[in-house]
């Protein structure tokens, strides 16, 4: 074998230990907790995901807006249960939205804060942080029985300017980490549509 084969092979070598290494951290630096102080824990999907599919009383709740859960996606193990809805109407910035009035009636009918442990997620963990406030001071949670998934479904945008992927969700997250999501609504976990 020639030298400059040799080499090559090598540094190629050192670059894939270099980056297997890099890949074997716990959790990503891209993931935040949205707000500060808010009730419960947090974890990243990997760890939500585990947790839910370990333990027949742990539930992953997707807060999002119907049109989000339908049109974007949502981890096939999510229970939907918006804490807003979309008014169909844009705001100044952003999209117009008011708040479910009946958030923690729909915890408890499906839910039971004695037994049960929650996990909030949405698009990206500002509304789960919102949730888990929401469980814990009206709907009686325990606040190590809820928890704020980080990254939520879409994750964080990219926010280096110089960055290809500069505005794109592409930090964390339920999709970029690779966990099972669908299209797919099923009636037992959707929330129901209004009349």
């Amino acid at each position: 074998m020639k030298k400059s084969n040799y080499f090559c092979m090598v540094v190629v070598l050192i670059i894939t230990a270099m980056i297997t290494v890099g890949c074997a951290k716990k959790e990503p630096l891209s993931y935040s907790s949205k707000t500060e102080g808010h009730k419960g824990g947090d974890l990243t999907p990997s760890q939500a995901y585990q947790m839910a599919t370990e333990d027949e009383h742990v539930f992953i709740v997707d807060v999002r807006t119907r049109p989000e859960y339908v049109l974007v996606g949502h981890p096939t193990i999510a229970y939907h249960v918006p804490i807003k809805f979309w008014t169909g109407k844009h705001a100044t910035k952003g999209y117009g939205m008011v708040i479910n009035e009946n958030f923690t009636q729909d915890l408890k009918k499906h839910f039971d804060p004695d037994t049960d442990t929650l996990i909030f997620m949405c698009r990206s963990g500002s509304r789960s942080c919102d949730a888990t406030n929401v469980a814990a001071s009206k709907a009686s949670w325990p606040t190590d029985k809820i928890y704020n998934m980080m990254g939520g479904f879409e994750g964080d945008k990219v926010k280096n300017e110089h960055s290809v992927y500069y505005g794109k969700r592409v930090l964390g997250g339920w999709k970029n980490e690779g966990l099972p999501w669908t299209y797919k609504l099923d009636p037992n976990l959707a929330y129901p549509e209004a009349d």
